[in-house]
């Protein structure tokens, strides 16, 4: 939930404060020294002087005295006084050799345009959007958030050991205890969170003086893996750091209640954190127990321990271990030893001590690398700008707030530094003119005793502040672009009706659009078709006259192209669930998305406006949430879910009869309801009983973790491939997880190939053109892939191919996540459609066309910017005859998807009161006219792509275009000489057709004769009209007359 009045903002000079009242003047744009010579000179200028500086002879370097730089450049430049230009030559020659070069000067130019910018850059005031609170399931205080990075996810933990997991979009997927029940004590208790990235683990600190190591690659439940026992003080914080060179190479630091700052340094932490002892003990779950005198001692060849005890018994409130700096930072609340830095030295096992006295204590720190500053959030209710290595004073003081600074952290970026206080007030600091630029003053429930994590995630711009139990979000706004926008807010899905030739639209805000393919121009607009609800996905029938939208609100309405709706059919029955797909077949819809088992409707019950779904014959054989469908005719059905299962399904039957995995396979039993049994597996066996000890969590774990790695977001059969059968190879592309686009064989169960797509950017989505020629690929930061298709895995092979297809072309058409693809064809281009969460529809084609985005202000061809791709003659050829002989199918009430009779619909009295009603305005648009025109355009250039020239059999596979037209074949040779032409008469003498006439000379106007000598009979108003209509009137004039008199009559006795 949002609320509007958490927040005052204040972005100007704040009051009370002197360093506030200066605020306004950092955040102006204007250039603080514009009388500067180097800040006047134009590109023609800078040309100039690099000219001057090129020598003959290119082995050669051109230098300049100070004095002969001062000449030749008020010659050259023509303009500034030779003082400018010294004091120029006095800046670049800060050794004061005496001379300078072109190579000097550009230096210190791209230094000072880089210093300004930096400046610029720090002065932007970020703008927010309103606090939210997110909707968590903890009971008590909230100690962490982390987001890791592989599998793009938020985890939250809380003190009594509930783990939250959470989507990139921030929508709770699961909450996990981290104890059993057995083990959940009061004084057991969660101190800190950690994840470790480079081997895929998490680390938890317990009250137990315990600290456990969690793998998130289990295929089974969540399992502890380590368990380090022994520790002389409980440890409250822990941090995490590793070599991105060498992943080996890792440091786990952590300080306790006693004061003291230990570490442990993995040096092949890609091999094992942990060697194994001969007495090390294992429980039933797996857990290897390892104690801190083993490590101590260095039994553990594989890493070795560091600690100080320089805090002398407070307790150690934040630690982390810098690589810069080599050192260990921590931080205490006394004002002795408050910040202490442990230098490491050469041998890298001991340690060297420096340490800052802070008044009355810190709450926390941060430490910006490149700044070589550490921000220290004092007690004392100031900021502190530290030196790390000058520990006297420190070199800037921050004020501004009224009670102690609880949080410090910096915006790396930007150059920037954030400051929470205890009463609530969220200050952004600039750090080169140590000023406050911003004001967050957030609105959280009164209370003296609470405790607040605060936590910057800079990658996505969220800000998160918990509250004891409460999580608020405060996110930033995209910054101002001038990019077109096709929607107000995201885009969530794009169809392409081949029936209307136009694009649909759907976004956030509940609104759907339609867009011409050819000119990208909007035609009609339907708004708020689920309310404020927004709309998830979209699919339409087998004719393309009913369009069905999902959304989050828990429904899924059926629409005709005049914004009317049909049915509602209620998914979620009565409750907000995810619909991600909606799969529409010849008698069922199938809707997936937010549980194991699959929604149905069958149209067989579409009788009535509201429809409840039937239940799936099948039972529920996924392990978790099914994301995606696809139907290969004339039975097969597969659903991908989250955990990275395949399932095929006789569409028929609705029985499953097996699951793909990208580590293993296994056997369905038929009877619906029973239990998947496991068949083989290649990778780790799945454990069937749960877990009691307190680091597994039973029959759920956090296995949702490493199941986004390979989750199945999109699967598509590639049902061009016709003989895939009896040759094998290839028929079924799934993506998703992080990154990874699979090709399988359903026919033998197996999987032939998988390759990197995108790298780093988490989930991606797909789509393939009809030929299966071409597969698109999209990510999370808005890239666009495209790969050829076309000979990749038509053969089966024993082994799995991990090379990926060739890639033809590779942009960014956006600025944010793609989140829905089409590809279509138009005119003989095979064109792609994108959308995305930055409210952008693109267009372009496979070969590099330019883009067009809908909702331009100019609206022209765009098939202008295509140009016609090379294809085979046979093949273009066959196509057009299958297209001549192509007719529209007619389906019957059963086989139509949703074409039941309008009359019965539009009769009923009662009709859907959240109907969208069309702007007229945006209708008038479209209609029979554009229909017919796209009709005419696509037979016009069917007729003229049917003569191309074949690809070379030499040339490797590109997409170049050949020019074609409909006059190519015509034969256009010299121009043959005209004649001579005479000239006309009234050229040759024109003052005998253009020279005034004499008055008399012209002919007089005739006169209109008058009208009564043109009216040839009287107007009689018998002879106008029928005699029936003159016969009516007369008896009605006469009838009122009679009425008139009696009522005169009856009024006058009245009065006598």
């Amino acid at each position: 939930m949002s609320y509007q009045n958490a927040l005052v903002l204040n972005k100007g000079p704040q009051p009370g404060s002197e360093s506030l009242g200066r605020a306004g003047g950092a955040t102006t744009d204007e250039d603080p020294c514009p009388s500067l010579l180097e800040n006047q000179l134009s590109v023609d200028d800078f040309h100039k002087i690099q000219n001057a500086f090129e020598p003959s002879d290119p082995c050669q370097t051109i230098c300049m005295s100070r004095e002969e730089f001062m000449q030749r450049m008020t010659e050259i430049v023509g303009w500034g006084t030779k003082e400018e230009y010294g004091e120029l030559f006095d800046k670049v020659d800060m050794a004061q050799e005496g001379f300078i070069n072109w190579d000097k000067l550009a230096s210190f130019m791209l230094l000072a345009l880089y210093e300004k910018d930096e400046q610029a850059k720090a002065t932007v005031v970020p703008q927010w959007k309103d606090l939210e609170f997110l909707p968590v399931k903890h009971k008590d205080t909230i100690q962490k958030v982390i987001f890791l990075k592989s599998s793009s996810r938020y985890l939250t933990i809380s003190k009594e050991g509930l783990l939250g997991i959470w989507g990139e979009n921030l929508k709770l997927q699961e909450t996990l205890p981290i104890t059993s029940d057995a083990t959940k004590l009061k004084h057991l208790w969660v101190t800190s969170l950690v994840s470790l990235e480079n081997v895929n683990k998490i680390t938890v600190a317990f009250t137990s003086k315990e600290i456990c190591f969690y793998d998130l690659l289990s295929k089974g439940e969540f399992p502890c893996q380590y368990k380090l026992q022994g520790l002389k003080g409980t440890p409250v914080c822990m941090e995490y750091w590793y070599d991105p060179l060498d992943a080996n190479k890792s440091v786990l630091s952590f300080g306790d209640i006693t004061g003291k700052v230990q570490a442990i340094a993995f040096t092949m932490a890609l091999i094992s954190l942990f060697e194994r002892p001969a007495s090390a003990h294992e429980d039933e779950e797996g857990t290897v127990t390892i104690s801190w005198a083993e490590l101590l001692s260095g039994y553990h060849k594989c890493c070795y321990t560091l600690e100080h005890n320089l805090h002398h018994g407070d307790w150690v409130r934040q630690v982390t271990y810098d690589a810069s700096l080599d050192a260990f930072i921590s931080s205490t609340t006394s004002n002795t030893n408050t910040v202490v830095l442990a230098w490491r030295e050469k041998s890298k096992k001991h340690l060297k001590m420096t340490s800052f006295n802070v008044a009355e204590g810190i709450h926390a720190f941060d430490y910006h690398s490149q700044l070589n500053l550490i921000a220290t959030a004092g007690i004392n209710k100031k900021v502190c700008l530290w030196n790390p290595y000058v520990v006297s004073k420190p070199v800037g003081i921050l004020w501004g707030h009224s009670a102690s600074v609880i949080a410090v952290q910096f915006f790396t970026a930007r150059k920037q530094l954030f400051s929470f206080s205890k009463d609530k007030v969220l200050r952004l600091w600039d750090i080169q003119h140590q000023l406050s630029i911003q004001r967050i003053a957030c609105s959280f429930p009164k209370s003296q005793d609470f405790r607040c994590l605060f936590h910057f995630d800079e990658a996505h711009g969220r800000l998160f502040i918990s509250f004891n139990n409460q999580l608020a979000l405060l996110a930033m706004k995209s910054e101002a672009s001038t990019r077109v926008k096709s929607h107000k807010k995201a885009v969530t899905c794009v169809l392409y009706s081949s029936v209307l030739k136009q694009v649909i639209s759907s976004d956030a805000g509940s609104t759907v659009s339609f867009w011409m393919i050819d000119t990208g121009q909007k035609t009609k607009q339907f708004t708020g078709c689920h309310g404020n609800a927004a709309i998830s996905t979209m699919a339409l029938d087998a004719n393309e006259m009913r369009l069905l939208t999902g959304s989050t609100d828990g429904t899924i309405k059926v629409w005709d192209f005049s914004g009317y709706c049909h049915h509602t059919l209620n998914v979620g029955r009565e409750g907000a669930v995810d619909i991600s797909q909606i799969l529409v077949l010849k008698k069922t819809i199938l809707v997936t998305g937010w549980e194991r088992a699959i929604t149905v409707f069958r149209l067989q019950n579409f009788n009535q406006f509201f429809i409840q779904p039937e239940k799936w014959k099948g039972g529920i054989q996924h392990r978790d949430n099914i994301l995606c469908a696809a139907f290969l005719p004339p039975q097969t059905l597969v659903t991908g879910s989250y955990d990275g299962e395949i399932i095929l399904w006789n569409n028929n039957t609705e029985n499953a009869h097996c699951v793909l995995h990208p580590d293993y396979q296994r056997l369905l039993e038929s009877k619906p309801g029973t239990e998947p049994q496991k068949l083989f597996s290649a990778g780790r066996s799945r454990s069937t009983c749960p877990s009691t000890n307190q680091a597994a969590l039973g029959a759920h774990s956090l296995e949702t973790l490493t199941k986004g790695n390979n989750a199945v977001v999109g699967l598509c059969f590639l049902e061009a491939r016709k003989t895939t059968a009896e040759t094998g190879g290839a028929n079924l592309v799934s993506c998703g997880g992080s990154g990874y686009v699979r090709f399988w064989d359903t026919f033998k169960k197996q999987l032939l190939a998988e390759f990197l797509a995108h790298g780093g950017v988490g989930s991606i989505i797909m789509s393939t053109d009809k030929s299966n020629q071409y597969l698109a690929t999209g990510g999370l930061d808005g890239q666009l892939k495209i790969w050829d298709i076309e000979e990749y895995c038509l053969n089966s092979s024993k082994s799995k191919i991990t090379q990926a297809p060739a890639l033809i072309r590779s942009f960014r058409p956006h600025e944010d996540q793609i989140s829905s693809l089409e590809m279509c064809k138009m005119g003989g281009h095979l064109l792609i459609i994108s959308s995305s969460a930055d409210g952008s529809i693109c267009v372009t084609d496979v070969c590099g066309a330019p883009l067009w985005i809908f909702g331009q202000a100019k609206h022209g061809k765009i098939e202008n910017c295509f140009s016609l791709p090379k294809r085979d003659t046979n093949l273009m050829k066959s196509e057009i005859q299958e297209e001549s002989k192509r007719e529209i199918p007619l389906l019957s009430k059963e086989e139509s998807c949703l074409d039941l009779p309008e009359h019965s619909l539009l009769e009923k009295k009662n009709k859907d009161e959240t109907a969208c009603n069309v702007r007229p305005s945006e209708v008038t648009n479209s209609g029979i006219k554009y229909k017919e025109r796209n009709i005419f355009m696509e037979k016009t250039c069917n007729l003229y792509n049917g003569k191309v020239m074949q690809k070379s059999s030499t040339s490797p596979k590109t997409c170049c275009y050949e020019g074609a037209g409909a006059f190519r074949s015509l034969s256009i040779g010299a121009l043959k000489e005209l004649p001579e032409v005479k000239k006309p008469a009234f050229l040759l003498d024109p003052e005998k057709y253009f020279r005034e006439k004499p008055e008399e000379e012209r002919s007089q106007i005739p006169e209109p004769p008058s009208l009564s000598e043109t009216l040839k009979a009287v107007f009689d108003e018998k002879n106008l009209f029928p005699k029936e209509i003159l016969d009516r009137e007369r008896r009605a004039k006469q009838l009122c007359q009679e009425t008139s008199s009696e009522v005169k009559i009856k009024r006058n006795k009245k009065q006598l």
